[in-house]
């Protein structure tokens, strides 16, 4: 058998950084993947709970947390600004007393700042979602798979691969099928490679999202 490997792990170090940036000692280190764990659940939940976008999708691309002894600054990659155009100032602040009500961090700093992302269908984690709110509306997997891509070639993308696995529209036996456009080269470690795996229920059962995307960085 093959052996599987998270891409973005794989990569990491070349073409790959670091989601979170700190520094813990051993004994106070799952405290602080745990916070993260918080923090990032925490601006999800706000995101789908204010989202004013139809479709179901957040938006977000990634969140980057770095913090210093006394400062943690949250850095939210969005693709769609909706959720935070109205009255933006007064949501990020309301965002901020959530998360800081979350963690319970009375003597740290909590900053939160959104960039907007160009390309947001370039971003795996944006397309799952996409893909995500197409199967939940019953579409059949192949148009939501082919939809996705066509999506990503308005991008510059050099390749893109999407995978569903499960009880795909509904059949009793589960399986996996996959769809791949251009080159994917996940054996180079010198190729930067997104990734992202993702879930999502459905009335016949859970099933799983996962998409690779090659990107032309010129």
């Amino acid at each position: 058998m093959g052996q599987k490997i998270n891409p973005l792990g794989f990569r990491l170090g070349t073409t790959q950084s670091h989601h979170s940036l700190w520094f813990a000692q051993p004994k106070n280190y799952s405290e602080g993947l745990q916070e993260d764990q918080k923090i990032r659940n925490c601006i999800k939940n706000y995101v789908k709970k204010n989202a004013k976008i139809s479709s179901g999708i957040e938006g977000i691309a990634r969140i980057e947390i770095q913090k210093r002894i006394d400062v943690i600054q949250v850095i939210i990659y969005m693709g769609f600004q909706k959720l935070l155009i109205e009255s933006r100032p007064k949501r990020i602040e309301e965002l901020q007393m959530n998360v800081q009500k979350e963690l319970n961090c009375v003597n740290r700093k909590l900053n939160i700042t959104i960039t907007r992302i160009t390309n947001p269908y370039g971003h795996p984690t944006i397309l799952a979602e996409f893909i995500a709110g197409q199967l939940k509306n019953r579409v059949s997997f192949r148009k939501a798979m082919k939809k996705a891509i066509e999506l990503t070639e308005q991008t510059d993308t050099k390749g893109i691969q999407v995978q569903i696995a499960g009880r795909l529209d509904g059949k009793e036996i589960a399986r996996v099928e996959w769809i791949r456009e251009g080159r994917v080269p996940l054996q180079t470690i010198g190729a930067k490679i997104d990734y992202c795996s993702y879930t999502v229920r459905t009335i016949y059962g859970v099933l799983g999202i996962k998409i690779w995307i090659f990107p032309d960085k010129k």
